[in-house]
C-alpha cells in the first residue's frame, strides 16, 4: 500500500469534489422543479397530462443513467438540426449535457416521492382549508407543499445519496470530477486500489454529510400527517 500516493493524490482529488458538488446541487435544484411540476401533472385529473408525467417516470426511472447521459452527450449531437440551432451552445458541452441528464433522471424519481407524499395527505387538512374559505391555490401552495415535502424528506434524503453517487458517470463524458480525477492519477501511477481508496473515503464523508444533514430537518419538521 503506497500511503505517500494516498497523501499525494488528497488534495488533487478534493479540489476535484467541487466539480462533482457543483453537478450534484444544480442536478438536484432543476430536479426539484421538475420533480414537483410531473408530481402535480401525476395527480392531475387531466388525462393528457397524467399519461405523460407517467410516461416521463417510467422511462427515466426505467433506463440506466448511463444510457441516458450516452444519449443525450452523444446521441443528439448526432441530428444536424440540433447543431444548428441556438440548443448546441449547451447540448455541445459535456458539462451542461451532464447536468441535463442527472436533472431529468432525479427528477423522475422526485415526481414519484412527491406523488406518494400528496396522497398521504389527509383529506381533513384540505377540507379544513375550504371550509375556512382559503382558495384552493393557496391550500396547494401554502398547506399541501409544506407538508408533502416534510414527508418525503426521508426518501428523498436516499434520492440525493444516490444522485451524489450518479456524478461519478459524468466521467464518462470526459468531465474532472472526483472519479474522473482518480482515473487520470491512475492513469499515471497504475496504482488503482490507492487512489480508489481515498476517492471512495470523500464519497463516504459526503453521505455521512448528507445523511445526518437530512436526520437534522426530519428531527426539525418530521412528523406525521
Amino acid at each position: 500500500m503506497d500511503i505517500e500516493l494516498m497523501i499525494n493524490s488528497f488534495p488533487k482529488l478534493l479540489i476535484a469534489t467541487i466539480t462533482t458538488l457543483k453537478l450534484l446541487s444544480l442536478s438536484l435544484f432543476f430536479g426539484l422543479f421538475i420533480g414537483l411540476l410531473f408530481a402535480i401533472m401525476r395527480l392531475s385529473n387531466n388525462i393528457f397530462l397524467n399519461k405523460f408525467s407517467y410516461c416521463y417516470s417510467y422511462v427515466f426511472r426505467g433506463t440506466p443513467l448511463l444510457v441516458q447521459i450516452f444519449i443525450i452527450y452523444f446521441g443528439l449531437g448526432q441530428i444536424e438540426y440540433l447543431r444548428s440551432t441556438i440548443f448546441w451552445i449547451i447540448l455541445r458541452e459535456p458539462y451542461w449535457c451532464a447536468i441535463i441528464a442527472f436533472s431529468l433522471n432525479t427528477g423522475a424519481y422526485t415526481s414519484e416521492i412527491l406523488r406518494s407524499a400528496f396522497q398521504t395527505i389527509k383529506p381533513g387538512f384540505i377540507e379544513a382549508g375550504k371550509s375556512l374559505g382559503i382558495p384552493k391555490k393557496i391550500i396547494f401552495y401554502k398547506i399541501q407543499i409544506p407538508i408533502a415535502i416534510k414527508q418525503s424528506l426521508p426518501a428523498y434524503g436516499n434520492e440525493i445519496i444516490l444522485m451524489l453517487k450518479g456524478t461519478s458517470l459524468a466521467s464518462t463524458v470526459t468531465l474532472m470530477d472526483l472519479t474522473g480525477v482518480a482515473k487520470y492519477i491512475i492513469s499515471t501511477t497504475f496504482s488503482p486500489i490507492e487512489v480508489f481508496i481515498v476517492a471512495g473515503g470523500i464519497y463516504l464523508f459526503m453521505t455521512f454529510i448528507v445523511h445526518n444533514l437530512i436526520k437534522l430537518l426530519e428531527k426539525k419538521f418530521g412528523y406525521q400527517i
